[in-house]
C-alpha cells in the first residue's frame, strides 16, 4: 500500500495544529496509509486519518518496515517553521504546511479525540478542585496567563514574548474572582496568583485538554490549551504578545491584540522577530500597563 510518513516536531499545540494538516492530505489522498512520528502520538490516538503513530526515539525496525524497499513511498520531514510565508507571517501554520507539502487547504477543522478514560480523569481532576467552593454557584474560569514547555527547555517563569505580566494576570484575576472560580493552570515554577485555585500538577496532556470540557469560560495566551480549545471547539478569550493569531490563532476564539507591536526584531533576530522563550534583552516594551487594554480582555471573557 502506498505509504506517507510526516515527522512532526515541536510542542503539543503544534502537533494538534498538524491534524488539520493531515486531514487536508487525507483528503486529497485517499488510497494513502500515513505513518505519524512525534514527540506527542497521544494526539493522533483514535484519528482515522492516520494508519500509524510513533513517539520519536522510540521507533523499534522503523526503516525496515516503512521505508527499506518501498516503491510508493513520501517522507515529509520538513519544518514549516522553516518556510519562508511562515518566517515572513504571510500565511497561518496550517497553510504554510499544507502549501509546504503540496495540497490545498480548504479549513479542515483540527481533531482531538478522548477515550472514556480520559474524560473520566478530566471529570473527576475538576470534581475534585472545584469542591471548596462548589457551593458558591460561580461558573468556572480556565485561565492560563503563563505557557511554553516549561523546565528545562524554558529557563524564565515568565516569558513576555508570549506570557501575561505577572502584574497583569493578577489585576485581570482581581476583576473577576467575584464572578467566576478561576483554575490557574501552569507549571510549578510560573509565578503564584491570588484568588485562584492554583493546579500545576503533573497530568495526561489529553487529560488536561479534556479538562476544558467542564469550563463555561476559557482565557489563555498562545499556548498548547487554545489549540486544544479549537479542536474541541470551545470559544476562548487568546491574549497575544510577540506571537499573532494570523500565524497561530483561530476565528473561533476572541483573539486580543497588543495595542502596538514592534515587528523588525533586534540586533539578535535572525529569522524570527522574537524567541519563544522570551530573550530579556530582546523585549521592546518599556511600560507593562501598556500592551493589552485589560479592559478589553475583561469584557471578552464577560461576553455571553
Amino acid at each position: 500500500m502506498a505509504s506517507t510518513i510526516f515527522n512532526i516536531e515541536g510542542g503539543l499545540g503544534k502537533h494538534i495544529a498538524s491534524t488539520a494538516v493531515i486531514k487536508a492530505y487525507k483528503k486529497q489522498h485517499k488510497d494513502r496509509k500515513i505513518i505519524v512520528v512525534g514527540a506527542w502520538p497521544e494526539v493522533f490516538l483514535r484519528n482515522n486519518d492516520i494508519a500509524r503513530f510513533y513517539r520519536q526515539g522510540n521507533v523499534p525496525y522503523f526503516y525496515e518496515d516503512f521505508i527499506f524497499n518501498k516503491k510508493d513511498l513520501e517522507i515529509f520531514a520538513q519544518d514549516p517553521y522553516r518556510q519562508k510565508n511562515h518566517i515572513t507571517k504571510k500565511t497561518h501554520l496550517i497553510k504554510t504546511w499544507c502549501d509546504m507539502i503540496g495540497v490545498k487547504y480548504n479549513h479542515e477543522p483540527l481533531e482531538l479525540n478522548f477515550n472514556i478514560r480520559e474524560l473520566e480523569e478530566a471529570n473527576t481532576t475538576i470534581h475534585q478542585l472545584l469542591e471548596p467552593v462548589r457551593s458558591n454557584g460561580k461558573p468556572l474560569l480556565i485561565f492560563q496567563p503563563f505557557g511554553g514547555p516549561g523546565p528545562p527547555a524554558q529557563q524564565n517563569n515568565y516569558s513576555w514574548t508570549r506570557d501575561l505580566h505577572p502584574n497583569v494576570a493578577q489585576h485581570i484575576v482581581d476583576q473577576l474572582k467575584d464572578k467566576y472560580n478561576i483554575l490557574h493552570i501552569c507549571y510549578e515554577f510560573h509565578p503564584t496568583l491570588n484568588n485562584v485555585i492554583r493546579f500545576h500538577n503533573v497530568i495526561s496532556k489529553k487529560v488536561l485538554c479534556a479538562m476544558l470540557h467542564s469550563s463555561q469560560k476559557r482565557l489563555f495566551v498562545d499556548s498548547s490549551l487554545q489549540h486544544a480549545a479549537a479542536a474541541m471547539n470551545l470559544p476562548s478569550t487568546v491574549v497575544w504578545v510577540a506571537t499573532q493569531h494570523k500565524i497561530f490563532g483561530y476565528g473561533l476564539h476572541d483573539n486580543i491584540e497588543p495595542q502596538s507591536q514592534n515587528l523588525k526584531g533586534t540586533v539578535d533576530s535572525y529569522l524570527y522577530d522574537y524567541s519563544f522563550n522570551g530573550v530579556t534583552h530582546e523585549c521592546p516594551y518599556n511600560d507593562v500597563n501598556k500592551i493589552h487594554k485589560i479592559d478589553d480582555i475583561i469584557a471578552s471573557v464577560n461576553k455571553s
